[in-house]
């Protein structure tokens, strides 16, 4: 699918922002599954992490041929950007992360989530190509 037919929408259509909230959302229900009871519902989310999201759905509108990997690492250059760096426990005062690490450092766990992330955006990709 080209980036052309990714971003054209039908009037009425969902913003990057809404799909980006349930990206968010489907993994926030993801980390519960693992015992991760750490993330906020959208509308609670700091939001450094709302625009975490929606940069990520960005890039795979942009290259809907994405892999979960590829998106992995996107996520970590634009972590970098902002000062983030790799640390045993999530701490966004310290600007710390666990999963800021290669692709194949991450536990099965872990990459589920960027498996999920871009399931969940490539549903609108396919509806709007319908």
């Amino acid at each position: 699918m080209s980036r052309q037919t990714a971003e054209a929408r039908e009037p009425g259509s969902v913003s990057v922002e809404q799909i980006a909230e349930v990206a968010h959302e489907a993994n926030r229900a993801y980390c519960r599954t693992i015992g991760d009871n750490s993330q906020l519902p959208w509308d609670q989310a700091p939001a450094w992490q709302r625009k975490s999201c929606v940069e990520g759905v960005k890039a795979i509108l942009a290259n809907p041929e994405m892999t979960p990997e590829q998106s992995h690492l996107n996520w970590m250059a634009h972590k970098r950007a902002e000062g983030w760096t790799w640390g045993p426990v999530k701490d966004p005062a310290g600007k710390l992360h666990p999963c800021f690490r290669p692709w194949d450092q991450l536990p099965p766990d872990q990459k589920a989530k960027d498996y999920i992330f871009r399931a969940v955006v490539w549903a609108f990709i396919s509806s709007a190509a319908e």
